[in-house]
């Protein structure tokens, strides 16, 4: 069986910080998905896109 590596570095992963292998990897992460580095993609929906201009 092998051991997961951690997405950020490629070191194994901790039990303690899983997925990542420390709490810096996982910091770096976080900080990638609050700095909006990270997308989910999405295709924009006509029907919402007129929403926000129909409640003034």
């Amino acid at each position: 069986m092998s051991t997961a590596k951690c997405p950020i570095c490629g070191k194994p992963a901790e039990p303690e910080h899983r997925p990542f292998c420390s709490k810096r990897c996982a910091d770096l992460d976080l900080h990638r998905w609050l700095g909006g580095r990270y997308a989910i993609p999405g295709s924009d929906d006509p029907d919402l896109a007129g929403d926000a201009s129909d409640e003034d």
